[in-house]
């Protein structure tokens, strides 16, 4: 974790003295920490003391502070490798759930835009009361991760469940993510995401409604954790992740043209993208216009299958495809590995409400080339993405 960049969020309870020592203990192993402090964290304990064991000032309100104006909490944001809010409080919770940022720490947390870990910390009754697990299940849809707190006894004198979790697992958890990030270093991903658009006239196209996030994700964690990424992508609304080469296109035939030209500098290819299987065989000059109540009839046309040609390359490449399927799904996607000669096949369920095209989680069956299945619970797109490269990374360490 040297040199890393964490923010530490510091809310409203009795367990904030604990968080002192987590932040030595960050200094100690060499990470920058800037310390956020809720509103009324500093009731249990100063932000002097903060200070002096970080070595920074600590952002704890939001106007009266000399540097209110240089807008402290996007600075901050900006410059983190991770958010760590330990502890949180159940109403710290329901803030992040719900996007408030009335103090210092939520909104800095409006403000950052990469990974966030969670130590909640809490009475008993609060850690099992139906809006505090509503406000969590929302979170983790979203890729937060938690540290769960622990049982034992309280500060209110009640024994169970929701004593801050002792520092060591906090900071195992911390070192966790950071010993992650770099074990795809060395490693170059090509990845395809999004759907493809097949113009019917200058206006009109056949297209899908995948949103890219699945590909997208993958991309993100490739670069989290040290790998080089060419994304090659389909017209989507979402942003490029950060430091990867990033090739828009719009059609089937443009996409196959990108990814047999990026084939041979990397070592993995994961076709994520929703491809056109069909095209207008003939693009219309002009609009198309509407005769009456007259219908219109389209000849189409198969796009090429970008699979198939990688196939038929023998690259040597280690490829994953994705099935996404309405009906048959493990034997449509069996049927799809063994075709197209992949090394893992990513299956999904679109048919299933919550999942699949435009949503933020997923749930899948992954199948090597040996048959073997695991099927994943529902996660966040983000998580299904870490699992699958923890996959793929298995499989380029076998002799």
């Amino acid at each position: 974790m040297k040199n890393a960049k964490i923010v530490l969020g510091v809310s409203a309870s009795i367990a904030a003295y604990k968080a002192v020592e987590l932040v030595r203990l960050l200094v100690k192993e060499g990470v920058e920490v800037r310390v956020v402090m809720s509103a009324n964290a500093g009731q249990f304990v100063a932000p002097l003391t903060f200070e002096a064991l970080s070595g920074h000032p600590v952002y704890h309100t939001q106007f009266d502070s000399q540097n209110s104006a240089e807008m402290e909490h996007i600075r901050i944001a900006e410059n983190a490798d991770l958010l760590v809010v330990a502890p949180a409080t159940a109403s710290m919770l329901g803030k992040m759930a719900h996007g408030l940022a009335d103090d210092a720490l939520s909104s800095l947390h409006l403000a950052f835009k990469g990974p966030v870990l969670i130590a909640p910390a809490m009475n008993e009754g609060m850690w099992g009361h139906a809006a505090v697990k509503e406000n969590i299940a929302v979170l983790k849809s979203r890729g937060v991760e938690f540290v769960d707190p622990e049982s034992g006894e309280l500060a209110c004198g009640v024994i169970g469940p929701g004593r801050l979790a002792d520092i060591p697992v906090i900071l195992n958890k911390i070192k966790s993510y950071f010993n992650q990030r770099d074990d795809l270093n060395g490693i170059r991903f090509l990845i395809t995401a999004g759907p493809t658009h097949e113009a019917i006239d200058p206006v009109r196209y056949l297209s899908n409604p995948s949103s890219g996030k699945m590909g997208y994700a993958v991309a993100e964690q490739v670069k989290a954790r040290g790998g080089e990424v060419v994304l090659i992508s389909g017209p989507t609304y979402l942003k490029p992740p950060p430091g990867v080469d990033f090739k828009p296109c719009k059609s089937a035939d443009e996409m196959n043209g990108l990814v047999q030209e990026y084939l041979e500098n990397c070592d993995v290819l994961v076709m994520s993208a929703a491809v056109g299987d069909f095209a207008a065989e003939n693009l219309e000059k002009e609009k198309i216009k509407k005769q009456g109540d007259e219908g219109l009839v389209l000849k189409l046309v198969a796009t090429k299958d970008i699979l198939l040609e990688v196939a038929k390359r023998n690259s040597g490449k280690l490829v994953v495809g994705f099935a996404a399927e309405s009906q048959n799904l493990v034997e449509s996607a069996l049927e799809k590995l063994k075709i197209k000669n992949l090394d893992l096949i990513v299956a999904n369920d679109i048919s299933a409400p919550g999942i699949g095209f435009q949503s933020d989680s997923n749930q899948v069956t992954i199948i090597d080339r040996e048959e073997n299945m695991e099927n994943l619970p529902l996660k966040p797109k983000r998580e299904i993405a870490d699992l699958l490269l923890d996959r793929i990374l298995s499989r380029l360490k076998r002799p």
